[in-house]
């Protein structure tokens, strides 16, 4: 029975057009195609009109969806050609790889923890296991034998652009590999020449099957180029000794769908090791080649005339004329480095040196675009997907947020009900750990009405998608059960009130109320007062700007009560004793709780929070960054004076108190902004009696710390400062006039020319006019 054996090389555009060829020189009653068989059960859809490429083949795990192979095809990957070939004259088509219900579990065991041996004194050293030797590369080792030191050059000048017999370059392919895998000095057991003998001994059973069901039958076998020597029949070894290696294998179960895949991750490694460097330039090629009459010549100047097309997208000039000299160029380097056809190597330097001046950036601005593709492909809705990807397709079709390979940026209106949806869609799918959707600055805007995302669809988000099934079978139902399954296992109240604030963006009702439970739940046996406070400010984001989406946070506004009731009890027994990093995580959370009661304006929470910050704002047993940051949110707060202020910080900053004490406490006092000592000449002045007041060697000590302090501050808020101190010395000077900055004399000049634009009459101290 003849057997016609093509090797090709994964995504090759002249592989492709060979195969083509050579189905409709010898027409086969069977097509076998490398690739795993559980394909089989949906080879048809490859058919259907509706399947565009790229596209690929996902086969997971059923039990470890993360465990999954893609089976990547473009319009000019051979395997593509060779299957709509079969399907389009009703020929049968299957694959006959080593199936992924074995791989998956030969990788598993392979991966399991080797068990803990017992100890023996006696026992010898145990060898370290060899490192593997580096994998093989067939073309870059035929490339490096030819004189070529670019592996994809060689093959494409060797193969992808040469025209002939298709059944001569294909013996030829065999030849070149059948030489390198004599010249293999690997040794059986390395883990990829093992892998690659099991496999091919798992594709001769198949053959052997199929000779044996049809001896009279054609079979064309489409496979890489480095199986091929192997698969020839007249050279398979007896059946009795090839099958060692694919005996008692064990056997998981696994599912498989067809999933659309993009351009740039065509040179995504996976299956099979399918991939090339420039999709976008071997879809070109294809499309040129594979007409009646391809004109080679006419291939350089199509390709650039996309480039310049592109350039003029961007902005950039590109004429006419330069097209055609682009063209010229191309083809005269092609001539002087002696190659067949113009190539994409020639191709850029000529758009480089014509089109784009000799810069490199203008070229670089189209490469994604032209040299890799943006295409993204689509499968028939009949095709098999697991119950949560398509709900998620059906939401996208309704609400028009179509995926594309390409980077796009989305702003959207939460007013509008229409974008709300979007919105809530795109925080589920993060929840559920897919994410198609970051979210960026929304830049300027009035409100937290406005939201902007960027959107980028990966084919590997499939496989989140086949992972995130097992929480349910819809986008709602799975993100709630994530949520609640996370705030089962997390015993951080920091990560739990993020986690409300998260579901309250999805709209996930069940969620939040699983979120809620734990939070509350965690909350009343938590002694730790900072991690209270930490949740205080998400659980008020959440309930201050909740309306915006019109979701109910009565029971968030509950838990959030109940837990800055427990922090206010806790705190002043949590800021005794406190070293210094001890001090600075509580003055950070007491930032935090005060940023977020803010946002609320509950009297009496803020009663209650206030009591608090004044039970440790005035002891001196508190640590003085902490009762610092206490007493400025009470001044702030208008619950003291700044008198009382000023009494606490003479006392603070007196020579009796300790010197690091003393500036921890002013470093909490003035942590935020220098407002403070601008227009207090009051307090300006002793914080100026307590640093001139200190001796050198403290002085050298505390310097570092008082310089960090006052560097937060902005450059005009320090100039002023410094212009407030040098009048502190004036005689006679009030604190208000040294406060104001102000000299009224200097001023006269401009306060009159003023009063003369608005028609009032300057007087005088005396009355006069």
């Amino acid at each position: 029975m003849p057997v016609d054996v093509y090797g090709v090389r994964h995504h090759g555009p002249g592989s492709a057009r060979a195969v083509r060829a050579a189905l409709e020189e010898e027409p086969p009653d069977l097509v076998l195609i490398e690739g795993c068989p559980e394909l089989d059960a949906i080879v048809d859809l490859l058919g259907e009109t509706d399947m565009v490429p790229p596209v690929a083949g996902l086969v997971y795990a059923v039990d470890e969806p993360r465990q999954a192979t893609f089976y990547p095809l473009a319009l000019f990957s051979p395997e593509w050609v060779a299957a709509r070939w079969a399907l389009e004259r009703g020929v049968p088509v299957r694959f006959l790889d080593l199936p992924a219900a074995h791989s998956f579990a030969l990788a598993q065991e392979d991966s399991a923890p080797p068990e803990p041996a017992e100890l023996d004194d006696d026992a010898e050293p145990v060898e370290e296991p060899p490192i593997p030797a580096a994998r093989l590369d067939p073309i870059g080792t035929l490339a490096a034998t030819a004189g070529y030191d670019d592996a994809e050059r060689w093959w494409e000048d060797a193969v992808e652009q040469r025209h002939g017999s298709p059944a001569e370059r294909f013996a030829a392919i065999r030849e070149a590999m059948a030489a390198v895998r004599s010249a293999d000095t690997r040794p059986d057991d390395d883990p990829d020449v093992r892998s690659n003998a099991r496999r091919e001994q798992w594709m001769r059973r198949v053959l052997r099957a199929e000779i044996k069901a049809a001896p009279e039958a054609r079979i064309a076998v489409v496979c890489g180029a480095w199986h091929a020597p192997a698969l020839v029949p007249a050279d398979f070894p007896p059946a009795s000794r090839d099958n060692h290696l694919i005996t008692k294998l064990p056997k998981t179960k696994v599912a498989a769908a067809w999933t659309p895949w993009t351009a740039a991750r065509l040179s995504y490694a996976s299956g099979y090791g399918a991939g090339v460097s420039a999709p976008g330039w071997y879809q070109h090629l294809f499309d040129h080649l594979s007409r009646p009459e391809p004109d080679p010549r006419g291939l350089a100047t199509t390709w650039l005339v996309r480039v310049a097309r592109t350039l003029r997208e961007e902005k950039l000039d590109a004429s006419t004329a330069s097209v055609v000299e682009a063209a010229r160029l191309a083809e005269t380097l092609a001539t002087v480095r002696g190659r067949p056809s113009v190539g994409l190597s020639e191709l850029d330097d000529a758009a480089e040196t014509v089109l784009c001046e000799g810069s490199r950036l203008p070229l670089d601005l189209v490469h994604r675009r032209l040299v890799v593709g943006e295409e993204l492909g689509s499968v028939p809705e009949s095709a098999p997907v697991v119950p949560l990807a398509a709900d998620l397709a059906r939401q996208q079709r309704s609400l028009r947020l179509r995926p594309t390979a390409a980077v796009q940026q989305v702003d959207l209106d939460l007013r509008r009900e229409g974008q709300l949806a979007r919105s809530v869609l795109l925080h589920r799918l993060r929840l559920l750990g897919i994410g198609w959707g970051e979210v960026t600055d929304a830049g300027r805007t009035t409100g937290t009405f406005k939201e902007s995302w960027s959107l980028e669809w990966r084919p590997e988000l499939a496989v989140d998608l086949v992972e995130a099934s097992i929480w349910g079978t819809t986008i709602a139902v799975a993100a709630a059960a994530r949520a609640a399954d996370r705030a089962a296992h997390s015993a951080d109240l920091t990560e739990l009130a993020a986690l409300v604030s998260t579901c309250l963006t999805a709209d996930l009702p069940d969620g939040i109320e699983a979120v809620l439970d734990a939070l509350d739940a965690r909350a009343a046996v938590q002694h730790d007062v900072p991690a209270l406070l930490s949740t205080v400010e998400p659980l008020a984001r959440t309930c201050r700007y909740g309306d915006v989406r019109g979701v109910d946070t009565a029971r968030v506004r509950t838990v959030l009560g109940a837990t800055v009731v427990r922090a206010c009890v806790g705190l002043p027994m949590a800021c005794a004793s406190l070293d210094e990093e001890a001090a600075e995580q509580v003055a950070t959370a007491i930032a935090g709780a005060q940023r977020g009661l803010a946002l609320l304006a509950d009297p009496e929470l803020d009663d209650a929070w206030a009591e608090a910050l004044e039970s440790i704002s005035a002891p001196d047993h508190v640590a003085g960054g902490v009762a610092g940051r206490a007493t400025r949110i009470l001044l702030d707060a208008g619950r003291i004076d700044s008198g009382t202020t000023a009494h606490r910080m003479g006392r603070r900053l007196s020579l009796a108190a300790s010197a690091p004490q003393a500036a921890a406490w002013l470093a909490g006092f003035l942590a935020g902004d220098a407002v403070l000592l601008v227009h207090d000449a009051t307090l300006l002045g002793l914080v100026d009696a307590w640093v001139s007041d200190l001796d050198e060697e403290a002085f050298e000590d505390l310097l570092p710390l008082v310089r960090r302090t006052f560097a937060a501050f902005s450059a005009p808020e320090r100039r002023t400062i410094g212009e407030q101190l040098s009048r502190l010395g004036r005689p006679g000077e009030s604190p208000a006039t040294a406060s104001s900055g102000l000299d009224l004399e200097q001023a006269r000049p401009a306060l009159e020319a003023v009063a003369r634009l608005v028609g009032w009459k300057v007087v005088d101290h005396d009355g006069a006019g």
